[in-house]
């Protein structure tokens, strides 16, 4: 019996009607249930936030140039994509794998995830296939740690909620089982467009799995926005499933939502930075630059990465949060 259903028949007290049996969750309780952070080398808990930008917003660039211009622009870490056309794990050899490693370490850049964007497949030889290649992430994942290996974050693709959930958790359960046997974890993304698209959606296939420590979220205020999900409700909902937070800025154009620079117009994120400590979290806050903009004629990557750093480190700034000491 495949994990999702032994946990789902084990847990299904806690759930009712097919939704998750919970009211919105109180600050008080959210910041009790953090996620767990991350340990240092040292074997101590961070007292502090990393400041982090994706190699997403660069594509095309090549993975060294890319980890000396983010160094270089100020950040704490960096988000590796292992998608096909950015460091595919088939695309880095062993050697390469080294070096990739040493220049982090000799940049001082922390590995905080790697982007995958790995949709469940309904046939079941390509989930086979995804399967294959979600343990060469994971693999990936291990060479490149720095004292523990970087989580893998994923969106899950389009649909209807109500068609999609119990496809989704099965097939999540296929990749937990994976990540146990990896020691990995895997962070899954609500998408304003996919079928998962907001913060208790993913918790409910968390909590359908047993809610398992290696199995967390990412959670990303640009895909709640304009959607009466309020920035407080849906960081007291999170933070106790959350284990990376993306940051890009959502505005209104028309009937649709388009993606700018974090920091671009919106003004939440000090406020966003302060509930996100205040509340226990301490992991990493990684730019994301929407590929909407980085397919543009006129991107410029290392603008936008300088941009992207200049905007959060003010708002770290303003909000008092601390980053690690440089």
């Amino acid at each position: 019996m495949p994990i999702a259903r032994r946990q789902f028949l084990r847990h299904a007290a806690a759930v009712a009607g097919g939704t998750l049996a919970f009211p919105a969750l109180a600050a008080p309780l959210a910041r009790l249930c953090a996620a767990e952070p991350a340990q240092l080398k040292d074997g101590s808990k961070p007292n502090y936030l990393t400041l982090s930008i994706g190699t997403y917003a660069m594509p095309g660039v090549p993975l060294e140039k890319t980890l000396a211009t983010i160094a270089e622009a100020g950040f704490d870490g960096v988000e590796i994509a292992v998608h096909p056309g950015y460091a595919d794990p088939a695309s880095l050899s062993v050697a390469k794998r080294k070096e990739v490693k040493a220049q982090l370490e000799s940049l001082g850049l922390r590995l905080t995830a790697l982007m995958e964007h790995l949709l469940p497949a309904d046939d079941a030889a390509e989930h086979s296939r995804q399967l294959d290649r979600l343990a060469r992430v994971m693999e990936l994942a291990a060479h490149l740690g720095q004292g523990q290996p970087p989580l893998i974050q994923t969106v899950l693709g389009n649909g209807t909620w109500e068609n999609r959930r119990d496809f989704y958790r099965d097939r999540l359960g296929d990749w937990l089982e994976l990540a146990q046997r990896h020691k990995a974890v895997l962070a899954i993304k609500p998408h304003r467009s996919g079928a998962m698209s907001q913060p208790s959606e993913a918790i409910w296939l968390i909590e359908q799995l047993g809610n398992p420590p290696r199995l967390r979220m990412v959670y990303d205020y640009s895909h709640y926005a304009y959607r009466d999900l309020p920035l407080e409700d849906t960081v007291h909902a999170s933070l106790p499933y959350t284990a990376h937070v993306a940051v890009k800025d959502a505005v209104q154009q028309g009937n649709r939502v388009a993606f700018l620079l974090p920091g671009e117009q919106n003004t939440h994120y000090p406020k966003l930075l302060k509930l996100l400590y205040d509340g226990g979290y301490r992991g990493d806050i990684c730019c994301e630059v929407s590929s909407l903009i980085s397919r543009q004629p006129d991107y410029d990557p290392v603008a936008a990465a300088k941009t992207c750093y200049r905007k959060m480190a003010a708002a770290f700034e303003k909000a008092n949060v601390p980053r690690p000491k440089m």
